[in-house]
């Protein structure tokens, strides 16, 4: 039975991989792409095992994207849209807090009011568990919820949503708390590309292997996991996972911050001398983020296969071609 999946957030970084991964695999699946943003045809063109439609629609208009899934009718949602930047949900909370909860609470409405059935995935983040104490980390599903930025509680309350209407309207909603992930195609207003940007101008520029990189505090602990094998997760979970739970998406793997640039300096060659910037520190942190990926392992048989070594080589390659 060929599958019909709307993948909200089209255009966005995440999304491209998990079409590159239905386009890999042939997956016999219609996509009904929806974003703010276009997507052009040559990256649809990249894609010609799967077919793609596309809608330009704000997932806050809520009559349109009404009449777009009634017109289509999905048999899986993946849920991408979002305001996806914690450094920026300080700087503009409402927006933060508008496109991600009010857009999902538009979506699973529209779903319930017109008793569509069809499975949608629920991206959340692991933001959403805040400052961890040491005894609970690695971070399991079960760690009580402590969010500490406007883009964790955006995040909290898209879940606590999913979960009421699953309870009170059987909506078949699986859930994710999705680690830092990275890889090329990555927007710069993230750390890993916004480093790996920041060294290849500076040698292209000084012509030296002294690099001053500005950073925000590189003594926090992430758990980052190559975006390829982060859509693997979310295809399984689609086909897999139990509706109403919460699978961690991570490699499971602490590194600091500095440690990713020693790495990326030893790819390159160079010697990186930090230099803080304070307008990248943000009001709170959350100092250390590492997840239990057991569950996902145990129930679904997704497991992360990408090293952080070739993640970032392909990162390099990527801003190399950007920047010649």
């Amino acid at each position: 039975m060929t599958k019909k999946i709307i993948i909200t957030g089209v255009s966005g970084f995440v999304a491209y991989y998990f079409l590159d991964y239905l386009n890999s695999i042939y997956d016999d699946c219609i996509i009904l792409g929806i974003d703010t943003e276009y997507l052009d045809n040559k990256t649809i063109e990249n894609f010609s095992n799967i077919q793609i439609k596309y809608l330009n629609i704000n997932l806050l208009d809520y009559i349109s994207l009404e009449t777009a899934i009634l017109s289509f009718m999905p048999t899986h949602i993946l849920h991408f849209a979002s305001f996806s930047s914690v450094a920026k949900s300080w700087l503009d909370p409402i927006s933060a807090f508008t496109n991600n909860t009010n857009i999902f609470l538009n979506l699973i409405d529209i779903l319930q009011k017109n008793k569509i059935k069809c499975r949608l995935l629920s991206i959340g983040s692991s933001e959403e568990y805040g400052n961890v104490a040491p005894e609970y980390i690695p971070i399991n599903e079960t760690v009580r919820l402590n969010p500490i930025s406007p883009y964790a509680i955006a995040r909290v309350s898209q879940e606590m949503m999913s979960q009421c209407y699953v309870s009170s309207y059987n909506l078949d909603i699986v859930l994710t708390r999705s680690f830092n992930h990275i890889g090329p195609r990555q927007a710069d207003i993230f750390a890993v590309p916004s480093f790996t940007k920041q060294i290849l101008e500076s040698i292209k520029k000084n012509k030296s292997k002294d690099i001053i990189l500005q950073t925000g505090d590189i003594s926090l602990i992430r758990d980052f996991t190559d975006v390829r094998d982060v859509v693997r997760a979310y295809y399984l979970l689609l086909k897999k996972g139990i509706s109403g739970e919460i699978y961690n998406v991570c490699s499971g793997t602490g590194r600091s911050i500095k440690e990713v640039i020693d790495i990326l300096s030893s790819l390159l060659n160079v010697n990186v001398n930090v230099e803080i910037d304070n307008t990248k520190i943000r009001p709170s942190e959350n100092r250390i983020i590492v997840g239990d990926n057991s569950k996902i392992i145990k129930q679904i048989g997704w497991q992360p296969k990408i090293s952080i070594n070739d993640s970032l080589l392909d990162i390099i390659s990527y801003w190399q071609n950007k920047t010649i």
